[in-house]
């Protein structure tokens, strides 16, 4: 069995619940223990009977430490903070589990995750690069690592870097670049110089997304699976996605569509496990609608991005807020 953890609440419910599922479609043997955020979400899950989720709450999950600095962060500073007390909570509660994967909710698998294990092998601790094309290199100043997939062995080295980013994230955790801080992702710029047992995944359809997608060539091959430069597309990063309080779809920023458009085939396949999972869920609780963003709001903060010189989007953007 392989086990992975993630954590979400009710606003990412829709999209935790398409990971879970394609997670478990493209890897049989997984295990995942999902931190629930908010009592919705336990319940929900619950009712759901996913044989492969393990619910934890937070009260489970929270010691003294948690506790003494969540009041000073912010919603997803907190969530932040939790990335590495999860995996940690999970392998000291679990002495029979021998490694662990933590998944951001967003994420989404398309082909067999059996590839990555192949490569990572026996290593004690495995994290992906955001792999930012030139033009976006600049952002690597704020971690060259994307805490979306990073994996740990109960071993030494993956024990001891767990235990210590889960101190650093403890002691400070915000979402501001300082010195060499950044929320929780930058503390893994200083693991590959520290850690021999480290592997950084290569797979090039592993850890695709908005901020490097420009630089693939997308496709299909011969059984209709969708290639990221002729390799199986294993798991797309949905960072920005939104979905619209009139069932429809927001995929990205401007920002992101100037370096070239999405790959169509990767975002309507989402769009459409998100609109099973709505189904699903409202078949539980027909008045669902956690996470689903105002369409029109959403609209015209896209129109003000496309249409607008900067200084009219500054003062739009206070109007549509004060709405």
């Amino acid at each position: 069995m392989r086990h992975f953890c993630t954590l979400f609440d009710s606003n990412y419910l829709l999209k935790g619940v398409a990971m879970l599922c394609t997670l478990k479609q493209h890897c049989p043997d997984a295990h995942v223990h999902v931190l629930c955020m908010d009592k919705q979400t336990r319940e929900i899950l619950q009712l759901m009977g996913l044989s492969h989720v393990t619910c934890l709450s937070l009260s489970e999950v929270e010691d003294e430490a948690l506790l003494a600095v969540k009041p000073g962060r912010g919603m997803a500073e907190y969530c932040w903070t939790l990335s590495p007390c999860l995996p940690w909570y999970v392998l000291q509660h679990n002495p029979h589990i021998d490694a662990i994967t933590y998944l951001d909710a967003d994420l989404y698998f398309y082909s067999p995750l059996q590839p990555l294990f192949e490569e990572i092998g026996d290593a004690s601790i495995v994290i992906i690069e955001h792999r930012f094309p030139p033009a976006l290199k600049h952002l690597e100043v704020q971690g060259r690592f994307c805490v979306e997939w990073v994996g740990f062995r109960r071993d030494g080295q993956g024990l001891a870097c767990l235990s210590r980013w889960r101190e650093q994230c403890i002691e400070w955790c915000f979402h501001r670049l300082e010195q060499d801080r950044m929320g929780d992702q930058k503390y893994l710029d200083q693991w590959p110089g520290k850690y021999s047992g480290l592997h950084i995944l290569q797979h090039t359809g592993a850890g695709v997304a908005p901020w490097n997608y420009s630089q693939y060539q997308f496709g299909q091959d011969d059984r209709g699976m969708i290639t990221v430069d002729g390799a199986p597309l294993v798991f797309y990063h949905f960072h920005q996605f939104q979905l619209l309080s009139n069932g429809s779809f927001d995929r990205l920023s401007g920002a992101y569509r100037a370096m070239g458009p999405e790959p169509k085939s990767v975002y309507e396949a989402y769009e459409a496990a998100l609109t099973t999972a709505l189904q699903d869920v409202r078949s539980l609780r027909t008045d669902f609608s956690a996470g689903m963003k105002p369409a029109l709001r959403v609209k015209a903060q896209r129109l003000v991005q496309y249409l607008l010189p900067e200084p009219f989007k500054q003062l739009l953007k206070k109007v549509i807020k004060a709405v």
